[in-house]
Parts: structure tokens; C-alpha cells; sequence
């Protein structure tokens, strides 16, 4: 696993063009595990601390207790209309999400404002990136695949 920063170093153009995905709209899906193993979907939102991709949730919230239990998580970036995508890419992102406690989560607290001081804080290590876009000349998919031991790969797909 890896931390942002760390998938940044390794991958720094494909970095930049998922975090430009994530920053183009605030809402994302992340994808996590009900405790009978079925997946569940949520709206979310993500940002930045540090060296890390992070994610707060409402105390309680099922997708806190969820990540909490199985930290297996996947984020797939809102890819926009389909406007957006053109010239761009679709992002998603998997890992394993580890909840900030302690000190940290009291610095954010103070840092961020979020709604409730008990409001849950994420920090997302990521497993595997990928992104999928059109070839410029519109013929196939052009997928990039990134994890940290096998670093950056590209494919084509027709």
C-alpha cells in the first residue's frame, strides 16, 4: 500500500491527472463492505492532509462503520457529464481506508471545521489506481493501471 504522496513520487503524471478527476467535482462513490460482505455504495467526498487522500465522514455513519470493520475500500471519481470526460480520463482508486484518531483527528478537527468534533477521519492508502480514456483519435480505450509493486502500465483496448 501507499500513501498519496508516495503514489504521486512513483507516478507523477498519472497522479496529476487523477487529482485534477477528484478536484473537478466534489462528490465521488466509494464503495465499501457491509459486515455480511455484500458491497455498499455511498456518496462521499475527499481531500487532502498532508502526504494523504483523505475522507470524513458523519459519526456513525454506515460507510464510517463499515470502514471501520474492513478498511477495503474503492473510489470511483465523478466522472462528470459526459462533456468532461472528453480529452480526460475516469479515475478510480481502491485501497485500504485507516481511521485517524487521536491527536491527528483533533488537529483536523480544529483545521477543517467539520459539522461534529466526533465526525469520523479517513486516511485512504491506495492498493491500485486506474484511469480509462479515449485515444485521441477516438478508435480505442486507453486504460493506465498503477499499483505500488508493478508501478505504471498502459493498455489498449478496441
Amino acid at each position: 500500500m501507499a500513501t498519496w504522496q508516495e503514489f504521486a513520487e512513483s507516478a507523477p503524471e498519472l497522479a496529476e491527472r487523477v487529482r485534477a478527476r477528484l478536484a473537478a467535482h466534489q462528490h465521488h462513490v466509494l464503495a465499501t463492505l457491509r459486515r455480511d460482505g455484500a458491497p455498499r455504495v455511498s456518496g462521499t467526498e475527499v481531500s487532502w492532509r498532508g502526504p494523504d487522500l483523505v475522507l470524513g465522514s458523519m459519526p456513525g455513519a454506515r460507510k464510517a462503520l463499515d470502514l471501520r470493520r474492513d478498511g477495503r475500500f474503492a473510489l470511483h471519481a465523478n466522472p462528470g457529464s459526459a462533456e468532461d470526460l472528453i480529452g480526460g480520463v475516469d479515475a478510480k482508486l481502491a485501497g485500504r481506508a485507516v481511521e485517524v484518531t487521536g491527536e491527528e483527528h483533533r488537529a483536523w478537527v480544529e483545521e477543517a471545521g467539520p459539522p461534529s468534533p466526533d465526525s469520523h477521519l479517513f486516511r485512504l492508502d491506495l492498493t491500485e489506481v486506474t484511469t480509462t480514456g479515449v485515444a485521441a483519435d477516438q478508435t480505442h480505450l486507453v486504460i493506465t493501471h498503477w499499483t505500488p509493486e508493478r508501478g505504471v502500465r498502459t493498455f489498449q483496448r478496441a
